[in-house]
């Protein structure tokens, strides 16, 4: 294998011929699986693959083998229908974790489909009582400065979930917001005028703010670590050096979680060489440059997830996500 760029194997499909068959998939990045597809997830694992049509050009389609996945990072905001589920793949010996996104955004309103917090923050802790609260990462991602909601604002949030919450996480991981990033989420703040969003003038004020934000939020550290010693908090995907506050950027398809929670030997083989952090291997280049992910094959859809989320870069349009979910058979091989 080449030291400089890992792949997974192929595997050949009587229909498609040769397609990429991963031992890891993300589910996903780009839609919530768990809380809206998992019958769907069930199905395609029962069939074997999983197709995928390219948002940016939709006559090109790609056919995912399921046959060598060993493991699978669900990415939720709310994983409540999928709790019940998930001894479908404990029965094929597949190990997986939850980046769970808990935020508290209700006074803005940026996540108008989600359940109320209180809810959310119970079904944080049954699925941590049910798969261990190493399995559950706890996002408050991303952050969201307006001139209504302050980073004090957000770091007091964020403490109040943490009192509920800290017995059944080990790990906190944070991220900033890049609106400015995505014109259609640039799009979807201007048109809500309470939220007084206005883009940051000077870049180097803008990161100072960050700085002195992630400063306080270390702060809490010591006094999680007396609660939870095992506590810690992480950033993603952000171009500043934060660990001498303690804090170290996060992988979140993550080689050494997935070697402790997985006893599978071919995914151990394909993993070990990442233990030397040659920083090139395993490393997916899909992701964004400051992105720690290993490699994984995303098997979401765009325009897919009914949150609505103001901050969303996945969904064109609410019409085009009721659209999507209006054909949507769980039957179909993509979402």
């Amino acid at each position: 294998m080449n030291r400089s760029k890992a792949e997974f194997p192929k595997a050949i499909h009587p229909q498609f011929g040769e397609i990429t068959a991963p031992f890891i998939i993300s589910a996903s990045r780009a839609t919530d699986i768990p809380a809206f597809y998992s019958d769907w997830l069930i199905n395609r694992f029962d069939q074997g693959y999983v197709s995928k049509i390219n948002p940016y050009d939709r006559s090109k389609i790609s056919y995912i083998s399921l046959k060598n996945v060993k493991s699978i990072v669900f990415w939720s905001k709310n994983p409540e229908p999928l709790i019940d589920k998930l001894s479908y793949f404990d029965s094929r010996k597949i190990a997986y974790y939850f980046q769970f996104t808990l935020n508290d955004y209700e006074k803005e309103n940026l996540e108008p489909g989600l359940p109320k917090l209180i809810e959310r923050i119970e079904t944080f802790q049954r699925l941590s009582e049910k798969i261990g609260k190493e399995k559950v990462i706890w996002r408050f991602d991303p952050l969201i400065k307006t001139d209504i909601t302050s980073y004090d604002d957000l770091l007091e949030r964020i403490k109040k979930i943490a009192d509920k919450i800290h017995p059944f996480t080990d790990k906190l991981v944070f991220s900033f917001a890049e609106i400015e990033s995505y014109r259609k989420v640039r799009r979807a703040f201007n048109s809500r005028k309470d939220l007084f969003y206005k883009p940051p003038e000077d870049y180097q004020a803008a990161e100072d703010d960050k700085i002195s934000f992630v400063k306080r939020l270390s702060a809490a550290i010591p006094e999680l670590k007396k609660l939870n010693p095992y506590f810690q908090i992480a950033s993603c995907a952000d171009s500043i050096d934060y660990s001498i506050y303690g804090i170290l950027p996060n992988r979140c398809i993550d080689d050494e979680l997935l070697l402790k929670i997985s006893d599978d030997a071919e995914l151990h083989q394909f993993l070990r060489p990442s233990l030397f952090r040659d920083e090139y291997y395993l490393k997916d280049r899909g992701q964004r440059k400051n992105c720690g992910c290993i490699l994984s094959r995303d098997i979401g859809a765009y325009d897919s997830c009914p949150h609505f989320c103001l901050y969303c870069y996945a969904n064109y349009s609410k019409e085009a996500v009721l659209d999507k979910i209006k054909s949507f058979n769980k039957m179909s091989e993509f979402i």
